[in-house]
């Protein structure tokens, strides 16, 4: 048993969560391979937010059996957020699957793994610290979500809200920047709320102060926000400290305030744009994303209409689009009656993005002759691919190694999606946090 595989579908916590287990099968001597029929350990970290995400998951489960009956011995173990508390259910509907792992916890597939290699895993696993991570690495801040919204079947999976302690993400973060990271996401389901569960509550600008002093790392993100949460002392701190980037994701999920409410959001319409005035009031060049749900129960044309206004007002840089989908044991699902056609559903959703590419459409041309700064990750079809400090994607050619660099590029053409540019021959950085 000296292999594994580890398939990973959902958010960044997954993402994190996957490269936390693979760096302590890695400690016990197991190494990744890149095709789930070669590994001795498959490992699927699911995702349920939406009933597409779960439908992968299952026919991935499904592709999984006969290669369990192929090779007995193999481990097959599911975690992340398809694994509540109890997974009786799942263990009759997958007889195949050895291992069922809730998120973050990766106890039961280590301790089967160290009985099938004769050894002691407590004893072989240290920091969960990504081994080889790439240029740009997320960090979980914050597990879990102690807010209940109807529509949210996490905290029923990842359960209540648990922040780390300053000290240890910082020595956390130090560590990947000796390991080449320049680039660190900060996670959590509701990032913002970070520390309110500490000794002392240190909150997430006191968090941000302390990593801003790590040599190596060049910049820092953070998602994902909820409104409640966003305070001006966090808002201040992304404005004043220079290696915070200015790109924000706040999740509006509707604006309507009928919906709002129904939603449990906790914050009006009025609240939302006063917020965005604000954050744009210290950040005149802040990027900010969102999060749209659309066909909640209940919701008429009227009410989506107030979405869109809201989006046409507010001119937001990205939009991410979703059909409400219900989540079977969430508040919603138990009490309201998802009434709203598929049709219908898949009409507002194209709407909310043809708005959105319009707008996006306008954002990003009037980047076009600009000096950007970029963070290279990597290399797609020949050309160089980074982003910028607001998260814009770009890409330049050249024939130079510039992976992990920072450099500058003069922005020639722009799309909804990207930007194209060509690497400045001087040093023409213009304003790249937009301060006049």
């Amino acid at each position: 048993m000296n292999s594994y595989y580890l398939w990973t579908i959902g958010c960044q916590m997954n993402t994190a969560d996957s490269e936390r287990l693979g760096a302590a099968l890695e400690q016990m001597g197991i190494e990744p391979v890149e095709k789930a029929a070669d590994a001795d350990i498959i490992v699927l970290n699911s995702c349920v937010v939406r009933q597409g995400a779960e439908d992968k998951v299952v026919n991935n489960l499904a592709w999984m059996a006969p290669l369990k009956k192929d090779q007995p011995e193999r481990i097959v173990a599911l975690m992340g957020c398809m694994v509540g508390p109890k997974s009786d259910d799942l263990a009759r509907r997958f007889p195949y699957v050895d291992v069922f792992m809730r998120p973050q916890q990766f106890e039961p597939l280590l301790e089967m793994v160290g009985d099938r290699l004769g050894i002691d895993w407590e004893g072989c696993v240290g920091p969960l610290t990504p081994n080889r991570p790439d240029v740009t690495c997320h960090v979980p801040i914050i597990h879990g979500c102690d807010l209940m919204c109807t529509f949210c079947i996490i905290p029923y999976r990842r359960g209540r809200q648990v922040s780390r302690p300053i000290p240890e993400v910082a020595l956390e973060v130090e560590t990947l920047a000796s390991r080449g990271v320049k680039e660190v996401t900060l996670l959590g389901q509701t990032v913002d709320a970070y520390g309110y569960d500490l000794p002392d509550t240190p909150n997430l600008a006191d968090l941000f102060t302390r990593l801003n002093d790590i040599d190596g790392i060049e910049r820092i993100r953070f998602l994902t926000s909820h409104p409640k949460f966003m305070t001006q002392e966090i808002i201040q701190a992304v404005a004043d400290l220079p290696k915070v980037c200015e790109h924000i994701n706040l999740p509006v999920q509707a604006g309507d305030d009928s919906i709002l409410s129904e939603m449990r959001r906790q914050y009006s319409r009025a609240e939302y744009v006063e917020l965005v005035g604000r954050i744009r009031e210290a950040m005149p060049e802040v990027a900010l994303n969102t999060d749209i749900i659309v066909g909640f129960p209940g919701e008429t044309e009227e009410q989506f209409q107030q979405t869109l206004d809201l989006l046409s007002e507010l001119r937001l840089d990205k939009v991410h689009c979703a059909a409400y989908s219900t989540r079977p044991g969430t508040i919603a699902s138990r009490t309201m009656n998802d009434a709203v056609p598929e049709a219908e559903k898949t009409s507002r959703r194209q709407r909310v993005d043809r708005l959105q590419e319009e707008i996006q459409t306008e954002i990003n041309a009037r980047l076009v002759g600009r000096y950007e700064e970029i963070l290279v990750e990597g290399r797609q079809r020949g050309k160089w691919q980074g982003r910028t400090r607001s998260h814009k994607l770009v890409f330049f050619e050249d024939e130079a190694s510039h992976q992990g660099e920072l450099v500058t590029v003069k922005i020639e053409r722009s799309s909804p999606w990207s930007l194209q540019g060509s690497l400045a021959v001087e040093a023409k950085l213009l304003n790249p946090r937009g301060d006049d």
